[in-house]
């Protein structure tokens, strides 16, 4: 699996990931400017079959013009972990090039008002993708965790994920939990589970990510989200 020239056009990078001696292994690396990718020799346990990839852009960011796409091939039986920096700079733009990110919302007939006040106050609004045979014992964990979760802040949404302090109990009745959380399966065989995530604080969001997917540590060879790599 090889990509030539030709197949290269338009885009910024591309990573193959093989196995080479019954170990992934990435057979093809190629970045250009303004993307560069970093593939370390070891990240964790030796014993850990994973390509770790970190992608990063020079001066931490994107300038006027630049249009980045990226092609990941990732062979039967292998692992690769892509990371990214926390946070991405958007350039001043020059004459007529420039870099957009566009939000597009849509409201219903007769129900104005400001985004915020739709949010009710939730900042961070995430969905986490498992597919795949090797996640099932994550999924299945998930699953569970999410269900205490919700059941525990249902009765009580004002302790779980939460930094607040306890309130009487006839305020629990009327305090809308700081933290949602929601499982359900998809693809045809529903082997894949899509987890959606809305939460008041970033910190919250963090926390569940880290408690969550620590049980991936031996399949990638570190807990996801136990540090930030910028």
């Amino acid at each position: 699996m090889r990509n030539d020239e030709g197949s290269r056009e338009g885009e910024m990078g591309s990573v193959v990931v093989e196995k080479v001696g019954g170990r992934s292994s990435a057979t093809t690396c190629f970045s250009r400017y303004p993307l560069k990718f970093f593939i370390p020799k070891k990240v964790g346990s030796s014993k850990t079959d994973a390509v770790w990839v970190y992608a990063v852009n020079y001066g931490g960011g994107i300038v006027s013009g630049d249009h980045i796409s990226c092609k990941f091939c990732v062979g039967d039986s292998c692992t690769m972990v892509l990371t990214t920096q926390g946070s991405t700079k958007v350039y001043k733009s020059v004459g007529s090039k420039c870099s957009q990110q566009i939000l597009e919302t849509l409201l219903e007939k007769e129900k104005n008002g400001h985004i915020q006040e739709h949010m009710h106050n939730y900042q961070v609004i995430a969905m986490i993708l498992l597919l795949g045979p090797k996640m099932q014992y994550i999924q299945n964990l998930v699953q569970d965790n999410v269900k205490k979760i919700m059941s525990e802040q249902l009765l009580h949404p004002s302790t779980s994920l939460s930094h607040h302090h306890q309130r009487e109990k006839a305020d629990h009745l009327l305090t809308k939990p700081s933290f949602i959380a929601s499982c359900s399966a998809f693809g045809p065989k529903k082997t894949g589970l899509v987890v959606r995530v809305a939460a008041e604080t970033t910190e919250s969001v963090y926390k569940f990510l880290r408690l969550q997917l620590a049980p991936m540590e031996p399949m990638i060879g570190v807990p996801p989200y136990k540090t930030s790599v910028i």
